[in-house]
């Protein structure tokens, strides 16, 4: 055989070529807010099942804050009940519901959000109505526990509104300015669960209820949106400031979190219960982790609906060819 013979060195194989390993596609936004919003209305489900149903919830309820329902006299032995009740009829003025609605929807138009605004007031209504028809719908058994009674409060509406009105500014929001509006705006949903509680309008099982059913519809709309025509990456990659921004924000959450620990709980402790006080502490904590997670998840996504979408403008023809014709 000569040297000069027909098999080539050193050059590849023809043939199709093969993904590398890592060239995998990344899962679709909406497909992961779909999967958020299943594992938020399975922890619904399992929370009225575990403290609506059976003896250990109806005890814990019982044990955190004991005979709280609306309507019964079952507020709390403490001097924060004056407030509570001015918080709960500040929030729970019609007024101020649809003005704040009418801001989302006013954000959403100036940042060309328009149908992320429609998305977010229709959310915040769909809240209510659901929050509404479960307890009417949800029967609670009476299990013989002492400090429990059979009507049903689960879950409550006013976490559910303010929930879902927090997260629905988070559609009309951009991305930096949703991370800045979670830190207060979970604060003030903590302080309307606080006061249902502490009013004796609902128990520890509705205010986390509320939470979860506001977030599982925030996923739901942000998922239908998602999958919206038009790119949703807004982060663009990252910026020489990103670093410095995010450790400012931690800087943030970290002062708001200590000044907390330092000053709020010590006065709640002195003002308060013992199961009451874990109520509150608990019900800010899941507030807190479950709306961070949700902004987190979105947070380089932007819910514009893009010019893009308008129909592509034809080429006009060249000089030659107009000659030619």
């Amino acid at each position: 055989m000569s040297i000069g013979s027909s098999y080539s060195v050193g050059r590849p194989t023809p043939g199709p070529t093969r993904p590398l390993p890592h060239a995998r596609a990344a899962v679709p936004l909406g497909l992961r807010l779909l999967a958020a919003a299943l594992c938020g209305l399975f922890a619904l489900v399992l929370t009225a099942a575990v403290f609506v149903r059976t003896d250990f919830g109806q005890w814990l309820d019982g044990v955190l804050l004991p005979r709280a329902e609306r309507g019964g006299g079952y507020e709390q032995q403490t001097v924060l009940v004056g407030p509570a009740r001015s918080v709960l009829a500040t929030f729970g003025s019609p007024t101020l519901i649809a003005a704040l609605l009418g801001v989302v929807l006013l954000v959403g138009v100036l940042g060309r959000r328009l149908v992320a605004g429609v998305v977010g007031v229709g959310m915040v209504v769909c809240a209510v109505l659901v929050a509404g028809a479960v307890k009417s719908a949800l029967p609670r058994p009476e299990l013989q526990i002492e400090s429990s009674t059979t009507h049903n409060s689960f879950p409550s509406g006013h976490v559910a509104a303010a929930t879902a009105l927090l997260l629905a500014f988070m559609l009309v929001l951009p991305g930096w300015a949703r991370r800045w509006l979670a830190v207060p705006g979970a604060v003030a949903v903590s302080v309307i669960a606080s006061a249902t509680m502490i009013a004796g309008w609902h128990r520890f099982s509705d205010v986390l209820g509320g939470v979860l059913l506001g977030v599982t519809l925030f996923c739901l709309a942000a998922s239908a949106l998602a999958a919206w025509p038009g790119d949703r990456d807004a982060a663009g990659g990252s910026d020489g400031g990103g670093l410095w921004r995010r450790l400012a924000e931690t800087g943030v959450g970290l002062v708001v979190l200590v000044w907390a620990l330092v000053v709020v709980v010590p006065g709640l402790a002195s003002s308060v219960q013992r199961g009451l006080l874990v109520a509150i502490v608990t019900a800010a904590a899941a507030t807190m982790f479950l709306v961070g997670a949700v902004v987190f998840l979105v947070r380089s996504t932007d819910f514009a609906v893009p010019s893009a979408a308008r129909s592509p403008e034809r080429p006009q023809p060249s000089a030659e060819t107009r000659n030619i014709s």
